[in-house]
């Protein structure tokens, strides 16, 4: 069976994962299929996660990263222009078992070409020195499966690290949590220094040399289809951000003119359906008027913003602005 290969340049989070579902649903399935496509400043949230536990919101919103549900499970991943992705998609026959290993192989072998010695580790990553560049999930559906990975060659592993981190203190959340591991680049273990797209042509080659081989451009009509599929899925906040399981959110801070707040949002597909306050603060009204302003909202400071247009905060919580407020519920 021919490998069709598919190098895709746009960096669309949402059209790229538009693009996997387009190959995997409607392509010819007498093909297997490789796509190497790169997104820019995104983080790829797992099928079955909670989208506010995993992200650091009030990170995301101030450095305009995009939050992309995808179809497989797993962890969430940060994407920027350093990393690179691959995604395998072909027949899985009666087999309903994930075989991480056999996708992953031909990357290893790259980086063993490179001088670089990559383990498949644990249960769905790749490693180098006991650290991990690269983590993979699956989905199969109907006979077919879905590979997709991330490489982490030469990402900004501090805004990694930062897009990600959550306090587990704050956030009681029934979605699938990722498992944070110790993260490493590519770049630095090459012997020879190599660029990213070189490394990708070497990828490309090394998949060509396994398997006859033959390349593939989306035509008009693939595009118009695939965007159609991004509109009503991947730039979807139902899908994003609506679709995470229920969870309950708890800030807690003091102060200096006010006192202390503890605040407790009940969150379901992503709306606020509950809040209630608690602390030593001075109110002249009810705080549970302020709260039902907020129901019906995402937990995000632009919402929040627009449901307390007209509210004076002040007269719930004496000596609090709405900016602090703000601040108080969305970091």
């Amino acid at each position: 069976m021919a490998l069709i290969y598919i190098d895709l340049q746009t960096t669309d989070p949402a059209f790229n994962l538009a693009a996997e579902e387009y190959v995997f649903d409607i392509l010819p399935r007498d093909h297997d299929y490789c796509m190497l496509w790169q997104n820019d400043n995104a983080i790829i949230i797992g099928k079955h996660q909670n989208t506010l536990a995993e992200i650091n919101s009030a990170f995301v919103e101030q450095h305009g990263i995009r939050v992309v549900r995808r179809l497989s499970g797993g962890g969430a991943v940060y994407h920027d222009m350093g990393n690179l992705n691959f995604t395998f998609i072909s027949n899985a026959g009666n087999t309903e078992q994930l075989d991480f290993r056999l996708f992953c192989q031909p990357v290893v072998q790259v980086l063993e070409t490179l001088g670089v010695h990559a383990e498949v580790s644990g249960r769905n990553d790749m490693t180098i020195d006991g650290k991990k560049f690269s983590g993979n999930s699956q989905y199969i559906r109907n006979g077919r499966v879905m590979h997709h990975g991330t490489i982490l060659f030469d990402s900004d592993l501090s805004v990694v690290s930062r897009a990600l981190q959550v306090d587990p203190s704050k956030i009681q959340s029934k979605g699938i949590a990722s498992v944070r591991s110790r993260v490493t680049n590519v770049r630095p273990y090459l012997p020879k220094d190599t660029s990213l797209p070189e490394f990708r042509q070497l990828l490309l080659q090394e998949i060509a040399q396994q398997q006859d081989s033959i390349p593939y451009t989306f035509t008009a009509e693939d595009i118009r289809a695939i965007e159609q599929r991004k509109e009503q899925r991947y730039n979807c906040w139902d899908w994003n951000y609506g679709a995470s399981p229920a969870c309950t959110l708890m800030k807690k801070q003091r102060f200096d003119n006010c006192g202390s707040i503890e605040a407790y949002l009940n969150v379901e597909r992503g709306l606020i359906q509950s809040v209630t306050f608690r602390g030593d603060f001075f109110s002249v009204r009810e705080p549970d008027e302020l709260a039902q302003h907020l129901v019906g909202f995402p937990p995000e400071r632009s919402a929040l913003r627009d449901a307390l247009a007209n509210i004076n905060t002040r007269h719930y919580f004496a000596g609090l602005d709405i900016l602090e407020f703000l601040d108080f519920l969305c970091e």
